[in-house]
């Protein structure tokens, strides 16, 4: 009788452990807040697309298995890394119960990329659907001048702060509905990029910052991370408050959430967490989402949406927040457009 000779295996089985560490390493670089540095603050912000990419690699290390040592367990090893990453992304997927109660402020966030995006299609977006406060950065003076002659007459008043960089991309601009009545406004421009914060009138003890932040590029990652960090004094802060704009880092970010510990994230409450809200140039599937709505407890979303608007390389976000009464003394809708 015959027998077939066993198959011959390449490799060790110890191998499977360095490739499993490299694998959390690129997955998981928050846990151990490896995301405050380059390449890892960068990386993590792809951890949605990443974890595709490990399903790949689970079945294909179970058929290598029959030629290479330790695949099996580096199969093992990378599952374990996909539950953990996968129960930190999971969540955002799954939509909070439906808020009751209350009154309805609707919010908007847009960056619009050094004034390049089209200033009617913003109008349009403010004129169809009526928000009451708009976070608009890289929006300076000569964009505000643009968008107040088309957005004035359907009640509504522009702040604007103007920061280091030159032009409309060191500005942020918020748009206020009228009817929130005497809101005080102060500009901030101590950070590379302003912001505007609003309080009183209408909105009493509810504040809203028109907030932006400097891009985790290689060399720029202390200073975003110093920028993303100031977060916290509003989530963390007496007042309750509503933070909108562009963050320039996802959920995945271990400084992003510390630092919004106390609120919640529009996009996540309602399901939408891994909505792509950048760059616009890649399928409106696939991207990170950088630009949100912010809200302390127990503000909570009850709509989100993500509207593309020409000319700019992000997406706008738009989100209806159920404010408590004790919260908020009143609000209601801006005057019909004549």
């Amino acid at each position: 009788m015959t027998h077939e000779p066993p198959h011959r295996r390449l490799g060790s089985r110890w191998l499977a452990l360095p490739f499993v560490a490299a694998v959390a390493l690129v997955t998981l670089p928050d846990l151990a807040r490896l995301d405050r540095f380059t390449p890892f603050a960068q990386l993590v912000a792809l951890r949605p697309y990443l974890l595709v990419g490990l399903v790949i690699v689970v079945p294909v290390l179970l058929v290598l298995a029959r030629w290479v040592h330790g695949a099996v367990l580096a199969a093992v090893g990378v599952v374990a890394v996909l539950l953990v990453a996968g129960g930190i992304v999971a969540p955002r997927t799954v939509a909070t119960p439906a808020p009751v109660g209350g009154r309805t402020l609707t919010v908007a966030a847009f960056n619009t990329y050094s004034g390049d995006a089209d200033v009617g299609e913003v109008a349009t977006l403010i004129r169809d659907e009526r928000p009451d406060l708009v976070s608009l950065v890289e929006a300076g003076t000569a964009f505000g001048s643009k968008l107040a002659p088309l957005v004035e007459p359907l009640g509504y008043h522009l702040v604007t702060a103007v920061g280091e960089p030159e032009g409309d991309l060191g500005g942020v601009t918020a748009v206020v509905a009228d009817h929130l009545g005497d809101v005080r406004s102060s500009t901030y421009t101590a950070t590379p990029f302003p912001r505007v914060e609003l309080v009183g009138g209408g909105l009493g003890e509810l504040r809203f910052v028109a907030f932006h932040t400097l891009a985790p590029r290689r060399g720029d990652v202390p200073q975003w991370q110093s920028d993303v960090g100031l977060v916290s004094q509003w989530c963390a802060g007496p007042q309750p408050a509503i933070i909108a704009g562009d963050f320039n880092a996802t959920l995945d970010h271990s400084v992003f959430r510390s630092a919004m510990a106390g609120c919640g994230d529009a996009a996540a409450q309602r399901g939408d967490g891994l909505t792509p809200t950048w760059p616009t140039w890649l399928p409106d599937w696939l991207g990170p989402q950088i630009d949100h709505v912010l809200a302390t407890d127990p503000i909570v979303a009850e709509t989100f949406e993500v509207r593309e608007i020409a000319g700019s390389d992000h997406r706008a976000v738009l989100a209806r927040l159920r404010i408590p009464d004790d919260v908020m003394p009143g609000t209601g809708s801006p005057s019909p457009p004549q």
